[in-house]
């Protein structure tokens, strides 16, 4: 059986701005204006140019849900936390030890560390978030505070 070479899958060292590509896409492509990356000076290359995982955000009445895929990752290597109103997801996708001593022809799968925050919208009661991670996809419910709710108000 051959290995079938598509020109789309060429690996880094053929189109050498793919790094740069990507990140430019991630920072004009904003999913959902309310939330919004917070870098720092301290960010690593692995954080902009790495194992970056995309999230989806929905805003429902009752709350914000966030949807990030995490295939492969075990729930014990996945941490979420809330500090000054900003929501960090972060963990390790860790590379299979039998699978270090392969001749890998091509390897485009990310592993390693990872770091996403989110800055949270006033609305967010901080104190009732939760988190579920089921086949491998995290789903973080930020629930919003009762006043920040729409509320219909009755003409009389």
């Amino acid at each position: 059986m051959a290995i079938v070479k598509r020109l789309e899958d060429r690996p880094t060292v053929d189109r050498p701005w793919n790094a740069m590509e990507r990140f430019f896409d991630e920072m004009w492509r904003t999913p959902f204006s309310r939330f919004l990356r917070t870098p720092s000076l301290f960010d690593t290359d692995t954080e902009w140019f790495g194992w970056h995982p995309m999230a989806d955000i929905e805003e429902t009445d009752d709350s914000y849900l966030i949807r990030m895929d995490l295939p492969g990752m075990k729930k014990k290597d996945i941490h979420v936390s809330i500090d000054n109103n900003v929501l960090t997801i972060e963990g390790e996708r860790k590379r299979d030890e039998k699978s270090k001593d392969e001749n890998y022809r091509i390897m485009e799968r990310f592993y390693g560390k990872f770091n996403r925050s989110f800055t949270l919208p006033s609305s967010v009661d901080v104190k009732s978030v939760d988190a579920e991670f089921k086949d491998g996809v995290l789903v973080v419910n930020l629930k919003k505070k009762e006043e920040s709710k729409p509320k219909a108000i009755e003409i009389h």
